[in-house]
C-alpha cells in the first residue's frame, strides 16, 4: 500500500489542489482549509448550496493563498488583523475578515453578498471531543483534519455507476492504492511516511458528492450518493472514506509507503 495522491483545500469548499507533498501543522496539512465563505450572518457557505463555487480555482504561494474567480481575476488572499465571529457546523469561532475588493468579485460570481474569512492562529476550534478524547484543533474542516480514501473503493463504486467519477467528488486529503475495496472501515490507525494517524470517524457523505467539480454543476445522471446508499448505509450515513487525525507534525509524500496498524 502506498500514498497515491494528496489534495489540500485552501478554502473551503473551493477547488482543491492536487500537491505531490505536503507538511503537517497543528491544524492539519499546512494550509488547508484556513480560509472559508460566510455569508451576511456569518454562517459558512458551501457547494451544497452554490455548487457553481466548484468553478474558484486555489492556489498556494508560500503561506498565501490566491484564488482565481471566472471573470473576476486572481486575488490573493490577506486577512485582516480584527475578528469577528463565524459559525460553521455548530462550532461559533473567531475569524478575521479578508479584503473588500475579494468579498466584492465572489459575491458578483455567487450573485449574493459573500464574505472571505481566515482563522488565525489564536483561534482553537477542538475537534469532537465525543469522538477524540485528546484536546485537537481543526480549521474550517468539517470536523477532522484529514480525510483519508481508498482508491479500490472509488473503483469499486465506479463499476456500478453508468459514468464514473473522479475522486475529487470526495474531497481527500490523502488516497491511498494498494488495499481491497473498502477496507478502509476496518483501519483504526495508519502510518504514511514519517506520519502516524488515527483513524475517528468514518465519512458521512453529501449532496457535495453530486457537484461536477469540472462545471459546477450538480450531475444527477452520476448517482454516486444515490448508488452508494444502496450498500453503504450505516448509523453513521452514506459512508466513503475515513476521518483522521494525525499524530503528529511531519511531511507526507506521493509514494510513501502505508502500513495499517
Amino acid at each position: 500500500m502506498k500514498v497515491q495522491s494528496l489534495f489540500i483545500y485552501p478554502v473551503k469548499s473551493l477547488a482543491g489542489i492536487q500537491v505531490p507533498a505536503f507538511e503537517l501543522d497543528d491544524f492539519g496539512p499546512s494550509g488547508d482549509r484556513r480560509w472559508m465563505i460566510v455569508d451576511e450572518q456569518g454562517q459558512f457557505v458551501t457547494q451544497r448550496t452554490l455548487p457553481r463555487l466548484a468553478l474558484i480555482t486555489t492556489e498556494l504561494a508560500g503561506h498565501v493563498a490566491k484564488i482565481t474567480i471566472p471573470g473576476e481575476g486572481t486575488f490573493a488572499l490577506e486577512p485582516g488583523s480584527a475578528t469577528f465571529q463565524v459559525r460553521v457546523w455548530r462550532d461559533d469561532v473567531a475569524a478575521s475578515p479578508g479584503q473588500e475588493q475579494v468579498d466584492s468579485a465572489l459575491s458578483r460570481f455567487c450573485a449574493q453578498p459573500l464574505r472571505l474569512v481566515y482563522m488565525p492562529d489564536s483561534t482553537y476550534r477542538r475537534v469532537d471531543p465525543e469522538r477524540l478524547a485528546d484536546s485537537r484543533r481543526v480549521g474550517f474542516a468539517d470536523g477532522f483534519p484529514l480525510l483519508v480514501v481508498n482508491q479500490s473503493s472509488l473503483d469499486e463504486l465506479n463499476g456500478r455507476l453508468e459514468r464514473p467519477v473522479d475522486i475529487r467528488r470526495f474531497r481527500p486529503n490523502i488516497v491511498v492504492s494498494g488495499a481491497e475495496p473498502w477496507a478502509e472501515d476496518d483501519w483504526r490507525s495508519l502510518q504514511a511516511g514519517e506520519v502516524g494517524f488515527q483513524v475517528v470517524k468514518p465519512c458521512s457523505r453529501c449532496v457535495l458528492t453530486t457537484v461536477d467539480p469540472d462545471t459546477g454543476v450538480k450531475d444527477s445522471g452520476t448517482q454516486p450518493l444515490k448508488t452508494l446508499s444502496t450498500y453503504r448505509r450505516t448509523p453513521e450515513g452514506v459512508i466513503f472514506g475515513q476521518n483522521a487525525v494525525h499524530q503528529r507534525k511531519g511531511r507526507v509524500a506521493v509514494g510513501d509507503r502505508v502500513v495499517i496498524y
